[in-house]
């Protein structure tokens, strides 16, 4: 039996690589074909003779990755237990009960349910603690862990353990998955009396459909006269999608991009294809180091169009396109396949896989190699550097303290508190805590660890490290003590000293619990410096049209 299986896979990886011989020049077949038969021979007696035994699945899936990973980040391979995940990236569909997770200790928690699916209709809140599923104790597991067995076919039914903050005892909840679909355009609005806003977390199937409703949405609102659109963190797709986009704002029959490969097929020009919803509107694309692949796509043909305003700082670099292909068994591979070009001619991938340095790693292409390129406007832009921002401006710096809170869970963990505590909140949009309830959370804190390192503090280590070895730190003890003491002085003063950003997080954390995704979108559009620069530059024609004129 197990013999059978080492011959089933390695025909399995066969079949897959001689997939890609039969597209391979003549020249290449021969190559192919004699390693095919090395790796199967090496398979096998791998599988026959080694000492210990082997799972032959596990040893395969380890020998693809592998063989993948030599060429680009993006080239991988989902086998049938990772397929929920792969429907995910190409759809925003999976199976499952509908909920953010989250590890805090040992346990897996409910950090947000999806609005309309069974872990919200099941009444499970941001906080709950899963202690078992299906009867089988979870302490331990993995975010990635608990996700996999929580995922499954819609129509499935499960039970999950409870245990809930502030309830003294646990209790089951048993529903059905369903098809879970994430919506990739979770906000639009007005967020001033003429600018509407839109948030694309990404670019699966039909966003371009979602794009075009909430746009149509703001249209409704006789006041809307400009669009703030953000990309920020936006990791892309779907290439024919983020064409699509580029559609809604610019003519008809329009080059978007060109993609070039070795294979005749996967070299072509894409056009928009439909009558657009608005050429005239003005825009601000807001894009960051999170943006990449069709987010660099919308927000650098739009550049090239001088067609908006791209706002933020340099975006990822990713100017490869992917081609996904259903394999046997419920697998799939997805594949580097070409390389795109944006309307100015430009390819905006920073890094260059096909040469890599002495330890093997890829190459970022250098400022020296770079290629100057026009927009229609003439406005200089450059290519292998991801999208630059016509205006440029970093994220705001987090203390040392605020990163603390967050990654020690204490601002969700007080936020749960704050919800056992309070029925409602009246909107997310103006939710702002008051001083007194600022100050509960710092009470909350004196239980909690919040430790840091602050750059004196680990100077100060070095030091002590130092002293010791040269046999005088008893010597220099009290003076090493003072400055301890000031350094935890220091760290209670910046509870104070970072008040706005620590209180920024805990409305936005405190305003999701009531009001879900949406909430948690308002609330920390309160307190956006990008999205306030937005609207300066909409606001100011001037400005607006200077920039787009490259004056």
């Amino acid at each position: 039996m197990k013999k059978s299986k080492i011959y089933f896979l390695a025909g399995f990886l066969s079949l897959i690589l001689l997939s890609f011989v039969e597209l391979e020049d003549t020249s290449d077949r021969f190559e192919v074909g004699k390693n095919l038969d090395i790796f199967t021979e090496v398979y096998k007696q791998v599988n026959s003779l080694y000492v210990d035994g082997t799972q032959p699945g596990e040893l395969m899936k380890v020998g693809i990755d592998a063989m993948l990973k030599s060429l680009d980040p993006y080239t991988v391979y989902y086998p049938e237990s990772d397929i929920e995940d792969y429907k995910l990236m190409t759809t925003g569909q999976y199976g499952g009960i509908g909920a953010r997770i989250r590890k805090i200790d040992d346990f897996v928690v409910v950090g947000e349910p999806y609005v309309g699916f069974p872990a919200f209709k099941a009444g499970l809140r941001g906080g709950d603690v899963i202690l078992k599923v299906d009867g089988k104790d979870v302490k331990g597991k993995s975010t990635s862990d608990l996700s996999k067995i929580l995922k499954g076919n819609p129509g499935t039914s499960i039970t999950v353990t409870i245990q809930r903050p502030g309830t003294e005892a646990d209790f089951e909840v048993s529903f059905k998955r369903e098809k879970v679909q994430i919506k990739s355009v979770p906000y639009q609005g007005m967020i001033t009396e003429n600018v509407g806003y839109i948030k694309m977390k990404s670019f699966t199937r039909n966003v371009s459909k979602e794009v075009k409703t909430a746009f149509l949405e703001l249209k409704k609102n006789p006041n809307f006269q400009s669009l703030v659109f953000d990309l920020r963190g936006n990791p892309g797709g779907l290439l024919h999608e983020a064409i699509n986009i580029v559609g809604l704002f610019t003519k008809k029959g329009v080059k978007v991009v060109e993609t070039r490969g070795k294979i005749e097929e996967w070299t072509k020009i894409y056009k928009t294809l439909n009558a657009p919803l608005d050429k005239e509107i003005p825009i601000v694309i807001l894009v960051d180091g999170g943006s990449a692949s069709a987010s660099e796509i919308v927000s650098g043909a739009l550049q090239d169009f001088d067609r908006a305003v791209i706002l933020g700082s340099n975006t990822y670099g990713k100017g490869l396109v992917q081609t996904t292909r259903n394999l046997k068994y419920n697998t799939s591979i997805k594949v580097t396949t070409a390389k795109y070009y944006i309307p100015s001619g430009r390819c905006i991938q920073a890094i260059d896989y096909a040469h890599k340095d002495e330890d093997g790693n890829p190459k970022k292409i250098p400022d020296s190699l770079l290629t100057e390129f026009k927009t229609q406007n003439g406005r200089l832009v450059l290519d292998g550097a991801g999208i630059k921002p016509d205006v440029e401006k970093d994220r705001e710096k987090y203390g040392a303290i605020t990163r603390a809170l967050l990654s020690k869970n204490h601002v969700f963990n007080f936020a749960t508190k704050y919800v056992l505590e309070h029925d409602s909140i009246s909107n997310a949009k103006n939710f702002r805590l008051t001083d007194d309830e600022y100050q509960s959370f710092i009470t909350y804190l004196l239980d909690n660890e919040y430790d840091y390192q602050t750059s004196t503090g680990k100077g100060l280590k070095a030091l002590k490290k130092s002293a010791e070895k040269d046999s005088i730190l008893v010597d220099i003890a009290s003076e090493i003590k003072l400055i301890e003491d000031k350094i935890i002085l220091k760290k209670k003063l910046d509870l104070n000293k970072f008040k706005s950003q620590i209180k920024g997080f805990l409305e936005i954390e405190i305003a999701s619990r009531f009001f879900f995704q949406v909430g948690k979108i308002e609330s920390s559009l309160g307190n956006d410096l990008f999205v306030d620069e937005a609207v300066e530059i909409l606001t100011n024609k001037d400005r607006y049209t200077s920039i787009l004129s490259g004056n």
